[in-house]
């Protein structure tokens, strides 16, 4: 197959320089095994080409690439559309190509907290200047971008470009503001909030919003906001500019058990997973909010986190019990038919009903997921006491089922290894792997046992 042809090519740059970072990333990783010889080798080495220059761009605008995502309209944090990044990037590399040059040059040997970033600062600078004065229509479309996302968007990009040098310095030492409380992490904090307030008076927010982007948890930016402000009171902070911090806690907090108290039976395991993650998210961020502000549990946020927390522990207990019920109902119990037994046993006669098996895993998949945050959610005992109840229906029931399989009694002996199955399924989610191997041996064990019996019968009856 020949090469593909360059218009071809020019339609397939022009849709690579519109994509996302990582859908660049992905198309590098996709053809990163294609020949030179193949006929998608130049899309591979254009594709390359961009990778490369975006890590190249991501780099020295580092303070504000993160806050450059999707079409910058988000209203619950301040962002900008991706294309004025690209933009952004495109008019230096036209306007400036020899700082843009010393820039990678300084790249390579870059050591955080060591080298010096004024060859990044000094670019940023330039940028910002070039969209003051609208130097070229690249910059010129940094500013329609940005103003289209969000009222006074321009003027807050350029903002952020300004602070960049102030937190560049900062970045290396993030982890450990966040991890570390104490009188030299609070003084360097401080330090650095005092130089992004001396570029401009009201740029407070806007340091702690970029601040916030680099972090994996932009909700742990009150982290450092606490030390600047010395551990503010609920109502000095939330009538201070700083205030849209702990709102955005509060919003995401409230969200995220809308979203947890929806979950359904159907969703599958995946979905669970997600959902218990949101739980312990949820925890952290209402431990994040207790640490960090001097709260009032009889009014304000202080009081909607106690609410928080009590709703947070009603919609998980909630599903807990639908677990049961949904376990219970995946395996299914009788009146026994035989004379000798006088309670309920194994329903034997149709095979495991596969919707009804889903929806407990689901559910049980959830219950697993929330151990670690059980403890802090409140509802650690709800989950134990649920947990002991479905330990011992199992250790019932597989009992019950190999006693009919062993006795010859089970009405369809294929039917009762199936229900066995689901048994360490779901053993596997109540209890761990040994306690679903136990069940899986057992049921190996009796299957042996009643195929050798089989096989020792049939000689017996031909002779009869």
């Amino acid at each position: 197959m020949g090469a593909i042809s360059e218009r071809k090519i020019e339609i397939v740059r022009q849709l690579v320089e519109a994509a996302p970072d990582r859908v660049v990333g992905g198309l590098q990783q996709a053809l990163s095994e294609t020949g030179d010889e193949s006929a998608l080798a130049g899309v591979r080495r254009l594709v390359e080409t961009e990778a490369r220059d975006r890590r190249l761009r991501n780099a020295i605008l580092l303070p504000i690439a993160p806050m450059c995502v999707g079409d910058g309209k988000d209203t619950n944090r301040l962002v900008f559309p991706a294309r004025a990044l690209a933009c952004l990037w495109r008019g230096l590399k036209i306007t400036a190509p020899k700082q843009v040059a010393d820039a990678a040059a300084a790249l390579l040997d870059f050591r955080p907290s060591e080298s010096s970033t004024e060859p990044f600062d000094s670019l940023v600078r330039l940028a910002a200047s070039a969209i003051r004065n609208r130097q070229t229509r690249d910059f010129e479309q940094v500013i329609e971008l940005c103003d289209e996302a969000r009222p006074n968007g321009a003027e807050l990009f350029i903002t952020c470009l300004d602070l960049s040098g102030v937190v560049r310095r900062t970045i290396p030492k993030l982890p450990d503001w966040t991890a570390h409380f104490g009188d030299q992490t609070t003084a360097s904090a401080r330090l650095a909030y005092k130089d992004s307030v001396a570029i401009a008076e009201d740029a407070g927010p806007q340091f702690f919003q970029m601040l916030a982007a680099q972090l994996p948890y932009p909700w742990m930016v009150l982290r450092i906001i606490s030390a600047v402000m010395d551990k503010p009171t609920e109502r000095y902070l939330a009538d201070s500019e700083m205030g849209m911090f702990g709102e955005r806690v509060m919003h995401e907090i409230e969200e995220a058990i809308k979203s947890i108290s929806k979950l359904d039976p159907e969703a599958g395991p995946d979905e669970a997973r997600v959902a218990g993650k949101r739980v312990e998210l949820v925890t952290f961020q209402v431990s994040e909010m207790e640490t960090c502000i001097d709260l009032s549990r009889e009014h304000g946020w202080g009081h909607e986190i106690a609410k928080h927390r009590k709703s947070l522990a009603g919609v998980v207990e909630s599903h807990l019990r639908v677990a049961e019920k949904l376990t219970l109902a995946a395996m299914p119990t009788q009146s026994a038919k035989l004379a000798r037994i006088r309670r309920n046993i194994p329903r034997l006669n149709t095979m495991p009903d596969p919707v009804a098996v889903r929806k407990a895993v689901t559910f049980l998949t959830f219950a697993q997921e929330v151990r670690a945050s059980a403890n802090y959610g409140g509802f650690a005992a709800a989950r134990a006491k649920m947990l002991e109840k479905l330990g011992d229906m199992l250790d019932s029931y597989v009992e019950e089922v190999l006693d009919l399989l062993r006795t010859g009694d089970a009405e369809d002996d294929a039917v009762g290894y199936a229900f066995l199955d689901t048994a360490a399924e779901v053993s596997l989610l109540v209890r761990d792997e040994k306690a679903a191997e136990l069940v899986r041996r057992r049921c190996a064990a009796v299957r042996n046992e009643r195929e050798n019996a089989l096989a020792n019968a049939m000689p017996q009856a031909k002779a009869s």
